[in-house]
């Protein structure tokens, strides 16, 4: 084998980190879009914020409330003004305290029920030790065998026992199987056969009572009884309703808006900052070299032409960052604005009206990659008459599977119809009957595929609705 040289010519196409940071911006929507500018702003000194969008702190929520009462404390009477503003001052506490007023947890609910209850201290301890260890749900996050190790297992099981007597009832267990469990165990006046149920509880959900009360040596009406006692009084996660909702703010990067009847597009500029390069750079940047004779002046004009270079880069990183974001807002517009033109029936009249729609149909009409149009509708939201969407909830297949060249129904479409007729059903209808409903409106589907949107839109069964 011998080692040549030769010269080989090949195109390859690579991203300059000018156009790689355009490809970033375009993906972000509009909050971390604010981050990445304060992020940029920090780094480049040549980048200005020439206006910040507004925010308003409590207290100066609360002085414009007051300001149109103000002329009350003008009076001559010294003692309505102390009484007046001692109502001020109780008025502002109260404010205060609801604006940062936080729901109950999980863990301080259970404490404060144990800490009423008569038992030693061990037992107290180790109560307090279990209910640290519970997750959202009531359930041991760590096996309380590994976490009591060196604890006495008498106490430790009248700990438990304590706490899961304790509202609500059903903590401190493995899992909802023994929780449901527990709870029967507790439940006033119930079947001695209840906890046998439990272990049958698959099967009373799809309906076999008559083959449950076989098993169980019962009738069909005392296990259908028992099973509707489960579902009204047992819990099989007792502990969420105090594990509150983990909120996660979704802010529109556009709003569509009906004027005159017409569709409007604006774009959300309140939380991103107006950017400009900074004078001082420019000023330097314009600046031209001075000739100087002698080794000294030489080395300050080497120094100066650094300095240029420096503010020169920055300045070009500067105008490149808000040129990116300018593109980013322009495309968003561009992308939202065919949406709405292909989506008129779901503007117009809802969301049952959605029609099948692609990337490729946007693509195609703007004249862009689909990537660019998936980036696009990545992550950020569009608000509507009807609510607040995910762009990407406008893009969807028809029920035939073939795009927007298929069915006129879009999946997204009769899942909305599905969702209103499950809702408005007088007598609870199987996914059978559903399927000869949706047929009589022109929409074909499989008995399966009814079972599969029924079971996205978190549509229970005909037995557990």
């Amino acid at each position: 084998m011998l080692q040549r040289q030769a010269l080989i010519q090949e195109q390859r196409f690579r991203l300059s980190p000018q156009i790689y940071q355009s490809i970033k911006l375009m993906e972000l929507p509009v909050m971390d879009l604010r981050e990445k500018i304060q992020e940029e702003l920090e780094k480049n000194p040549a980048l200005e914020m020439l206006e910040e969008p507004a925010t308003v702190s409590l207290d100066e929520n609360y002085t414009s409330r007051k300001d149109d009462d103000d002329y009350f404390t003008l009076g001559s009477d010294s003692s309505f003004m102390r009484q007046n503003g001692e109502e001020e001052s109780e008025e502002k506490r109260r404010f205060l305290e609801g604006a940062i007023a936080r729901p109950e947890t999980l863990q301080e609910h259970l404490l404060w029920q144990l800490a009423l209850e008569t038992a030693d201290n061990d037992v107290r301890r180790i109560g307090e030790l279990l209910i640290q260890n519970l997750d959202e749900d009531g359930f041991h996050i760590e096996p309380p065998d590994l976490l009591l190790a060196g604890e006495d297992r008498a106490k430790t099981a009248e700990a438990m026992a304590l706490v899961q007597s304790l509202d609500p009832c059903g903590v401190c267990t493995s899992g909802y199987q023994e929780s449901l469990k527990v709870q029967a165990a507790l439940l006033p006046n119930a079947p001695p056969y209840m906890e046998a149920a439990l272990d049958r509880l698959a099967a009373l959900e799809r309906g076999k009572f008559a083959e449950t009360a076989k098993e169980l040596g019962r009738s069909e009406e005392e296990i259908h009884a028992c099973f509707q006692r489960i579902k009204n009084e047992l819990s099989p996660f007792p502990g969420r309703r105090f594990a509150g909702e983990k909120t996660r703010y979704a802010v529109p990067d556009v709003e569509v808006q009906r004027k005159e009847g017409e569709f409007v597009i604006v774009l959300n500029n309140e939380e991103i900052p107006v950017l400009g390069i900074n004078p001082f750079f420019m000023k330097i940047a314009g600046e031209k070299n001075g000739r100087s004779a002698g080794g000294s002046a030489e080395t300050a004009e080497n120094r100066q032409a650094d300095a240029r270079n420096f503010v020169q880069e920055n300045i070009k990183e500067a105008r490149w960052f808000i040129q990116s974001i300018n593109q980013r807002n322009h495309t968003l517009l561009r992308v939202s604005r065919a949406i709405v033109e292909f989506q008129r029936d779901f503007f117009d009249r809802g969301p049952k009206y959605l029609v099948p729609l692609t990337l490729r149909d946007i693509a195609k009409e703007l004249g862009v990659h689909e990537t660019t149009v998936s980036r696009t509708a990545n992550g950020k939201y569009m608000q509507t008459e009807w609510g607040l969407y995910e762009l990407r909830y406008f893009f969807t297949n028809s029920i035939s599977g073939a795009g927007s060249e298929g069915s006129r129904y879009s999946k997204e479409g009769v899942k909305e119809i599905l969702k209103e007729i499950i809702t408005e059903e007088e007598q609870r209808l199987s996914d059978q009957e559903l399927v000869g409903l949706l047929a009589r409106r022109g929409i074909s589907l499989a008995r399966r595929t009814v079972a599969k949107y029924r079971s996205e839109l978190d549509l229970g069964s005909s037995y557990s609705r």
